[in-house]
């Protein structure tokens, strides 16, 4: 008998419009993003948890307006002047809330960039104004930005979501094997990135196929390992 090989393929997230699956509880900050041209002041606030599509849609923005994308925690040694130069989205803005000297720098781009009537669009977890911004002039600025927030999907938006995270990783799943995982795994995007990570890593250390009965001994096993 031959014996089957496992191969650790990196997955590889499809971040295009097309990719993004647009549902109620995300329509409206899709159609935000989609109509960046008209937003208030040229700036918008874009929330949600944690592995919501905040960083697809940031993309999915970049792709339309030219922006470059870089992450809140690394502006303190940015060159801002050159990064005001252009349409910036700025991700994960709460991490910097014990970081001065980075919201420093995050109120002088948000000021040069829309000086130079260039647009700016913020990411982050949680609304604006539980972000524990310290610089008051840089959370009141952030405060009156337009915002939309991406919920927690519904079944079909997650059966969609599972569906496209495992054709990320190159995985044809079985016709049973999502529906039995939305029932079983917590109503977010996260929770359904993270089990099909942690299956494709179950399949290739135990040599056996993404299926219903390798997600169940997963699940029973995180289950057991968490009472």
């Amino acid at each position: 008998m031959t014996e089957q090989l496992g191969f650790d393929l990196q997955s590889v997230p499809a971040l295009g419009r097309s990719d993004f699956l647009v549902a109620p509880s995300n329509a409206v900050a899709v159609a935000m993003i989609e109509g960046w041209r008209d937003w208030q002041r040229g700036k918008f606030v874009l929330t949600g948890p944690e592995g919501s599509g905040k960083t697809h849609l940031a993309h999915v923005w970049a792709a339309s307006s030219g922006a470059r994308i870089v992450s809140a925690i690394d502006l303190s040694t940015c060159e801002i002047p050159a990064l005001a130069q252009t349409a910036i989205a700025v991700e994960n803005v709460p991490e910097i809330a014990g970081d001065p000297e980075a919201q420093t720098a995050l109120f002088h781009l948000h000021n040069l960039v829309l000086a130079e009537g260039h647009p700016l669009l913020l990411t982050g977890a949680g609304p604006s104004v539980a972000w524990g911004l310290t610089l008051p002039d840089l959370a009141s600025r952030i405060a009156a930005a337009p915002s939309a927030t991406l919920d927690p999907p519904d079944d079909t938006l997650l059966a969609a979501v599972l569906a496209k995270l495992f054709a990320d990783r190159q995985i044809t799943p079985k016709a049973d094997l999502i529906p039995y995982l939305i029932l079983r795994i917590d109503r977010s995007f996260a929770a359904a990135r993270d089990v099909v990570a942690a299956l494709d890593a179950a399949s290739l250390a135990q040599k056996r196929p993404v299926s219903r009965t390798l997600a169940a001994r997963l699940l029973d096993k995180e289950a057991g390992a968490a009472r």
